[in-house]
């Protein structure tokens, strides 16, 4: 067994569909402990806007499953501090020789290269709140994709040696804990203060895919909804919401 911060229960699988269906079907039930599930495979796992994760054995799967009312306004900011979380997994993991950052709006980076993916999901809402909320995270820990539009990599790529899933959740869960209690207390400025310390190609040029555009410009920053803020080409300023980031 692993030492999870006060409250967590662990639920481990050898195979499930994915982590966020699992979180879904506590939901369901009405569960008001918080859970880590993990699992060492996934037969359907996702990443966002539908596109399969890849899931083999040796790689970390897990989703954090939070009951409780949450503010359906504020809940997209748990992948700003899951994104922190897994940066600092992944820094401890690599030591401090590895250039981490993390490219908007949460995916970690080695040497511009990623490393791993989040998907937040939600439960019902009730109101202004919702009932949970489920953050998704995939760490590639001995594997990684080579059929990607762009740079992969994985921690034993880097250091030859994969540490094992649940030494690394324990790991993960500490953090996860210490920046969501932070913005718990303190509100999401915290969170993006320190999200931009580690924010890759924050003042130079990237490209940001939309569903049925791009645009290209300067990224000048995030604001305190977490939305990127884009200097385009043209001059003009952009507010994104949501997109697929890419660099030259």
């Amino acid at each position: 067994m692993i030492a999870l911060p006060e409250s967590y229960q662990l639920v481990h699988f050898e195979t499930v569909d994915s982590t966020n269906e699992e979180a879904k079907r506590l939901g369901a039930q009405k569960v008001v402990q918080p859970h880590w599930i993990l699992a060492d495979a996934q037969t359907a796992g996702r990443g966002r806007r539908g596109r399969t994760w890849q899931s083999p054995k040796g790689n970390l799967m897990t989703s954090v499953y939070l009951p409780g009312r949450i503010e359906t306004v504020k809940a997209g900011q748990l992948s700003f501090v899951a994104g922190l979380a897994l940066a600092d997994t992944v820094a401890s993991l690599i030591g401090p020789d590895g250039a981490v950052s993390i490219k908007w709006p949460n995916d970690v980076l080695v040497g511009g290269a990623k490393i791993s993916g989040i998907l937040l999901e939600s439960g019902a809402a009730s109101g202004a709140h919702l009932d949970w909320v489920c953050v998704g995270m995939g760490l590639n820990l001995a594997h990684y994709p080579d059929d990607t539009p762009y740079l992969a990599t994985s921690i034993a790529a880097h250091t030859g040696h994969r540490p094992g899933n649940l030494s690394t959740l324990e790991v993960l869960a500490s953090a996860f804990e210490r920046y969501y209690q932070q913005w718990q207390q303190f509100g999401f400025s915290v969170i993006v203060t320190k999200w931009r310390q580690q924010a890759h190609n924050l003042g130079r040029e990237i490209t940001v895919r939309l569903e049925n555009s791009e645009l290209t410009g300067v990224f000048e920053d995030i604001d305190q909804t977490g939305a990127l803020l884009l200097c385009a080409e043209d001059g003009q300023h952009h507010i994104v919401s949501a997109g697929d980031v890419f660099f030259r």
